[in-house]
């Protein structure tokens, strides 16, 4: 069995499906997208889960009402991209020829790169919302812990978007002391990272914040095991090895891109699994008629939703001006990271591939936590994601 389509497009998330509306409205009329998920997710909104100020059903959508009029969309999963025959295969086995191939499935938690964290997050005590079917046990331990020791790991590998990692913490932080349970609460950021954002002025902000709660920062930390019997972590820090007990213990975890990608060939042994695109035109570096964007693809940015609003125009363009023989556009590593710091403020990072700031408004300051982006993160956001992102309504 196989088909052919002018583009096709792996994945039907924030990313395929803003760009196959980009491209339909940019007229191309033979848009495919493959994705397997009947369920469609607001990512964003399932920190606010986590942190006991949305419910899923504020987040998920069915997916046939995301899919834009005029694609044709494949319930199969992919399972391999044969650049040089220019064919994907599904699980299938049917083969959908292409002129022109997007690729961007996303990641997938690595439970495997963190012995023992798999079995933690199966009892009560440990939690993560990049799962969806954990996001609202997030906020059932840390809303019940009173007393001991709570602890929040954010790892840097490949974790999308990992400094809103914070948000749980700090929602729940504040949660506490409105309880009055803060004083008994031992709090630990442990951030694989060396700093909490990619941003000077919103790195302060966010230390700041947490000392303001009493949280212990330790950064360049990395979670080695987990004992979840023991409720016990083997963390490393440049002074070495120690252990650390924990009441509750959440989790953003390292990620990978499916084992796919690379079977494909279209990884690098530099690109770590993840589809090998330049990161400015993320045309593939090999592969003229292969894409890739969003959270599979190695953009040497932090990824994110903000960074997809840049990344999704250059994608369309450049299928168009790669056949027209046209200057290709350049994503210049535009990402944000917004980012809570109690039930009623947020801040938003807005930054380079460098750590440059990119704010999209001079004034006010954005860095500096304030109500009114709370307000539009938390309630704006979602709206403008399912009535404007994902009808293509990026340039």
């Amino acid at each position: 069995m196989s088909s052919h389509h002018d583009v096709v497009i792996v994945g039907g998330g924030n990313a395929g499906i803003s760009l196959a509306a980009k491209l339909r409205r940019m007229g191309c009329r033979d848009v495919a997208i493959v994705e397997p998920k009947q369920v469609h997710h607001y990512r964003p909104l399932l920190s606010y889960v986590a942190g006991g100020l949305a419910a899923m059903d504020d987040l998920t959508r069915e997916q046939s009402r995301c899919i834009p009029e005029g694609c044709t969309w494949y319930t199969d999963e992919a399972m391999a991209i044969d650049a040089d025959r220019a064919v994907v295969r599904l699980s299938t086995g049917e083969e959908l020829h292409y002129n022109d191939v997007a690729v961007c499935p996303g990641s997938r938690v690595d439970w495997d790169a963190v012995p023992g964290a798999w079995e933690a997050v199966g009892t009560t005590a440990a939690a993560t919302n990049y799962l969806p079917e954990m996001a609202e046990k997030t906020w059932t331990m840390l809303s019940s812990l009173t007393a001991g020791r709570a602890v929040f790991v954010i790892s840097d590998r490949h974790v999308p978007c990992a400094p809103v990692g914070l948000k749980p913490l700090f929602m729940a932080a504040d949660h506490w002391r409105d309880a009055g349970v803060l004083d008994a609460i031992e709090i630990d950021l442990l951030v694989e990272a060396e700093r909490l954002v990619n941003h000077d002025d919103a790195d302060r902000e966010l230390r700041a914040a947490a000392a303001d709660y009493g949280v212990r920062v330790r950064t360049g930390a990395r979670v080695e095991a987990v004992d979840a019997a023991a409720r016990n972590l083997r963390v490393r820090t440049a002074g070495g090895s120690d252990e650390l007990g924990y009441d509750a213990l959440y989790v953003a975890p390292p990620h990978r891109a499916p084992e796919w990608v690379a079977e494909s060939g279209l990884a690098t042994a530099e690109s770590d699994g993840f589809v090998a695109v330049d990161p400015g035109t993320l045309q593939h570096r090999v592969h003229p008629r292969v894409w890739g964007l969003g959270d599979v693809a190695t953009v040497d940015t932090l990824p994110s939703g903000g960074a997809l609003r840049k990344q999704v125009p250059v994608v369309a363009h450049n299928i168009a001006a790669n056949r027209a023989g046209r200057t290709l556009r350049h994503y210049d590593g535009y990402s944000v990271a917004p980012v809570t710091t109690s039930r009623r403020e947020l801040l938003l990072a807005e930054f380079d591939r460098d750590g440059r700031p990119q704010p999209t408004i001079s004034t006010p300051d954005l860095v500096r936590p304030r109500r009114s982006t709370f307000v539009f993160d938390r309630y704006l956001e979602p709206q403008i994601y399912w009535h404007r992102l994902l009808k293509g309504n990026v340039s």
